[in-house]
């Protein structure tokens, strides 16, 4: 059931005055995002009518936007992210990392978002194959997926990676498996350790090829001596890298994969209430000592849009990423030797045709409201056409496919 208050009524209804708020410090990106998300299953992205195979109803159906930042639009993404990634799995124990970047930096890569967000991933992935390949701890090539993250529950820049990981990797000459102890991958504080220094360093590395760019209170980080000396607290405190428990089964890692890799700032049943003026939502309060309680949180429509574009990531960033064994064009290779030394038969081959990845979004139709029988596709419309009604027929060079 479609919720009551999505993030599309927020942005249709208090979009236009924040971009006039903000006329002349609204990246591109974010002009995008605002749009695509007004515009989703709207007249203006065309559409098709679908009609019911057993009585004869017709239903008009807007296109999506498919815009990876839409809430609207995720749910067929994960769908196909989930088959794609079923065929991957193993039959070991997975496990669920996570790196954290400080406040203190988080400030340095809202502002330098590509450069900083790229470098976590080569730190973290770097971090868990060097300690994995340490004969002192598993001594063996691992494989993870890993996906970016940039916001609280509140919506605060929060950077940090969700890391899946095998509980177990190939052996340095490729022919055994080494498996991980059941409820131990790597110790946590020698990762924290390792990936601040990495981290640090190719930090230092942007900084000194004049790749890093400050502005408004962050603007003297541009002198070097400066830069360290804003460096010098956190290369003394821990840095957080946080291993949970394996999951209860391959079951669960999908189910996870399919929440977590195409999750966006805030999903549209987290909203509870809007008047025109004011949004309300769920967050997590983890300062409480239950952990995680629920709490109603309220902003003003415009520090909510604001929040929401915080997390716009730059154009071509990859967010999900691959890494060891589950990396490169000998990912299917390397997964089918694996099996074959775990003795386990490899997963059944699907019988049905590439999925058309324009069509996934709006594959999924739900049955028709009046019989509950199915519907199928009868016509199609470009935007801004609106078909008056049955009998319907697409208007001459209006038609489109979705």
């Amino acid at each position: 059931m479609p919720a009551a208050i999505e993030l599309a009524d927020v942005f249709r209804a208090a979009g236009s005055a924040y971009r006039a708020g903000g006329a002349g410090h609204l990246n591109l990106a974010a002009l995008k995002v605002m749009a695509a998300v007004e515009q989703c299953r709207t007249a203006s992205l065309g559409g098709h009518v679908e009609g019911c195979d057993a009585c004869g109803h017709l239903r008009v159906a807007y296109n999506s936007c498919r815009n990876r930042h839409c809430p609207r639009c995720q749910g067929a993404a994960a769908r196909d992210c989930l088959t794609a990634r079923e065929a991957d799995l193993l039959p070991v124990g997975y496990f669920h990392v996570v790196f954290t970047l400080p406040a203190e930096i988080a400030a340095i890569a809202f502002q330098n978002k590509a450069a900083v967000y790229d470098l976590l991933f080569r730190a973290a992935s770097a971090t868990m194959t060097r300690i994995a390949a340490d004969p002192k701890h598993l001594g063996a090539r691992i494989g993870l997926t890993a996906v970016l993250h940039t916001w609280g529950s509140a919506m605060t820049h929060h950077p940090h990676l969700h890391m899946i990981v095998p509980g177990g990797g190939l052996s340095p000459d490729g022919t055994r498996w080494v498996a991980s102890r059941p409820a131990f991958l790597l110790p946590v504080r020698v990762l924290g350790m390792l990936f601040r220094r990495l981290f640090l360093e190719g930090l230092a590395a942007l900084h000194e090829a004049g790749t890093l760019a400050f502005f408004g209170t962050l603007a003297p980080l541009s002198d070097a001596k400066a830069f360290v000396r804003a460096l010098a607290p956190v290369r003394g405190k821990r840095w957080v890298v946080y291993a949970k428990p394996p999951f209860a089964g391959p079951k669960a890692v999908l189910a996870y994969l399919s929440r977590y890799t195409h999750r966006v700032a805030i999903s549209s049943r987290r909203i509870l209430a809007f008047d025109g003026k004011n949004v309300s939502f769920r967050v997590k309060d983890y300062r409480r000592a239950e952990g995680g309680q629920g709490r109603v949180m309220t902003l003003s429509a415009t520090e909510f849009i604001r929040r929401f574009l915080v997390h716009v990531l730059p154009r071509g960033f990859h967010r999900i990423r691959h890494y060891g064994f589950l990396a490169g064009s000998n990912r299917k290779a390397g997964l089918a030797h694996i099996r074959a030394i775990l003795g386990t038969p490899p997963p059944p081959r699907s019988t049905d045709p590439e999925p058309d990845t324009r069509a996934a979004a709006t594959d999924v139709r739900a049955p028709c409201p009046r019989c509950g029988g199915p519907m199928t596709i009868v016509g199609s419309f470009a935007g801004w056409y609106q078909p008056r009604g049955p009998p319907f027929s697409p208007a001459p060079n209006r038609a489109c496919t979705p």
